[in-house]
């Protein structure tokens, strides 16, 4: 072979094999408790160096149409008061793979509280609301037409923020479209963890912490199972979160089952048979017979 020709050869199959990398499988997940406080930092950064038109909501109080935005403190908003000087912070814990508690902090603002009632953490609220990443990439949004969230369905930030904010009044218009006034709006600013973390999602790359403006027009009080108990009220712990209630374990939480027990009797049967509006409690233990297992 000529010398020149077996030259190009071997640099090619050089060049060729460089380009080949390794299958290294799938990319590890980053532990909660690193994830947390680099979330947290990005947060404080954004917090500090951003605001919102709160002059706007200052100059026209009674005017509910105004809707929040965001921007950077600098030039001509250098006088601005920073997002950081006006945020409240809430401590969600969150469990690891390794069964370790870590803390996860989120910074949220009300800046109309509105008039109506609050919603619990798992009913169902008509929302408005625009969610951005730390860059301001809007990566969803719905401003004009208001859509029902039942909040056992949304990411974690999102569920705790709701709760802060109240309903609103509305009108029904003769042509049958509604008009919205009175309600809360605020933002909520969550790290990964209460977001989407480590999911692959094409608008949102992974761990990045979020921004959402949430408008709250309408509640409705929830009961999924519809065993006569509202949701937020099958919490036997009392820790506020319905979620992690599961009194017969078999991975139905009670909100969701229509047999808390799993005695083979219907909640809805069991609760309240002589109709007082007080949980039963035929054999005086302390434990309500929708929860007694041993007495049906």
């Amino acid at each position: 072979m000529n010398y020149y020709k077996y030259l190009i050869c071997i640099t090619l199959s050089l060049v060729i094999l460089s380009g080949c990398k390794k299958d290294e499988g799938p990319e590890p997940l980053v532990e909660l408790d690193i994830q947390a406080p680099i979330d947290d930092e990005a947060l404080v950064n954004y917090l500090q160096t951003h605001f919102y038109n709160y002059e706007d909501f200052e100059n026209d109080p009674d005017n509910h149409k105004i809707e929040i935005s965001i921007d950077t403190i600098a030039d001509d908003n250098e006088d601005k008061t920073p997002l950081w000087d006006q945020v409240q912070n809430k401590i969600a814990e969150l469990t690891d793979a390794n069964n370790i508690t870590v803390s996860n902090k989120m910074y949220y603002l009300v800046v109309k509280e509105g008039v109506g009632e609050k919603p619990s953490s798992v009913d169902s609220t008509f929302v408005t609301y625009k969610g951005t990443l730390l860059n301001k990439k809007v990566f969803d949004v719905r401003e004009e037409l208001p859509i029902w969230f039942d909040l056992t369905g949304v990411v974690r930030g999102f569920r705790e923020f709701i709760p802060e904010l109240r309903a609103g009044t509305h009108t029904v218009n003769s042509d049958g479209t509604y008009d919205f006034d009175h309600y809360g709006q605020g933002l909520v600013f969550m790290p990964s963890a209460l977001g989407y973390y480590a999911q692959n999602i094409t608008s949102i790359p992974k761990y990045s912490p979020l921004v959402f403006s949430v408008a709250l027009h309408k509640v409705n009080p929830s009961d999924h199972d519809n065993d006569g108990i509202l949701s937020i009220d099958e919490d036997p712990d009392g820790d506020g979160n319905p979620l992690n209630d599961d009194t017969d374990e078999d991975r139905i939480p009670n909100y969701r089952d229509q047999d808390d027990d799993g005695d083979g009797t219907l909640t809805k049967t069991e609760y309240d048979r002589d109709g007082d509006g007080v949980a039963d409690d035929d054999d005086s233990d302390g434990n309500p017979d929708y929860l007694d297992a041993d007495n049906t």
